[in-house]
């Protein structure tokens, strides 16, 4: 009986290695037939391109405007993150010291944005921007998504919020700080891990946000994931190889991001550093 066990562990944990490298085969390869697409000179029913050549991520670069669209989606994304801090964390602050009538109520209502497909909010959210003269324009993109950022950065720092001891708080008042020196002296160096997870986690989200960018964004405002999408299946004839070099730098741009990112910052490790803060005894 134990030996068949085994086998059938075996099996099972075959069966889920395999599974996991075929996945992760497929995504290497298409990841690599657009990387090396976008270098090659022609490649038609052969394993390998005839040739290769860099001169299509200029010709991307020149046809695409891609120095423009990096600088607008630099420009959205800085703004959501900066915007999405500065409400989300003093809203998570609230929500971890006060207790409230309906305040499981009000975290679901955070939760929604991030739980329910883009699209489905997207439409009529900017169908009352267009209303307001917003929709195509980049207030009406930063607008669009701080719709799903704000409730993650409140999700994300309100737990973090929790386990810092109040009495700290209370030390600090005490002795003569106001609200504005305890939140800057006080709170802020000990949520800083946290603040840092979150911007980083809602920069890489918002440079990949397709939906609620899209849906908002006008010929000044578009994004580089957008206007990805639109050098694809606009009219008009493109050579795949540049449609590819744009892809790549796109690919590239949010990959930077998510290294930095997972450089600075260790999900599993933040309860940790929080936990790891001294209390008063």
């Amino acid at each position: 009986m134990k030996a068949i066990r085994r086998i059938g562990g075996a099996l099972w944990d075959g069966g889920l290695w395999a599974l996991t490298l075929l996945f992760l085969a497929n995504i290497a390869g298409v990841i690599l037939a657009v990387l090396v697409n976008s270098f090659a000179t022609r490649w038609f029913g052969t394993w390998l391109p005839a040739g290769f050549t860099a001169r299509w991520y200029a010709a991307a670069w020149d046809e695409f405007q891609l120095g423009y669209l990096v600088t607008v989606t630099m420009e959205v994304v800085f703004a959501v993150v900066g915007i999405a801090i500065l409400l989300g964390v003093p809203a998570g602050y609230a929500l971890a010291r006060r207790d409230f009538p309906g305040k499981r109520a009000v975290m679901l209502l955070f939760l929604l944005p991030l739980l329910v497909p883009p699209i489905t909010y997207g439409i009529p959210l900017a169908t009352v921007l267009y209303q307001l003269r917003l929709g195509g324009t980049m207030t009406g993109v930063i607008l669009a998504n701080l719709v799903p950022t704000v409730p993650f950065v409140i999700l994300v720092m309100t737990p973090f919020i929790e386990q810092i001891d109040p009495r700290l708080e209370a030390a600090a008042r005490v002795l003569g700080a106001g609200t504005g020196r305890v939140f800057l002296h006080i709170l802020v160096p000990l949520l800083a891990p946290g603040i840092l997870a979150a911007g980083l986690l809602v920069l890489v989200r918002t440079i990949a946000m397709f939906e609620l960018t899209f849906l908002t964004a006008g010929p000044d405002s578009q994004t580089l994931v957008v206007a990805l999408y639109y050098s694809v299946f606009a009219a008009g004839v493109r050579a795949g190889q540049s449609v590819d070099a744009m892809a790549v730098t796109y690919m590239v741009t949010t990959l930077v991001w998510l290294i930095i990112a997972l450089r600075f910052v260790n999900p599993t490790q933040l309860v940790t550093r929080v936990k790891e803060q001294p209390r008063m005894a």
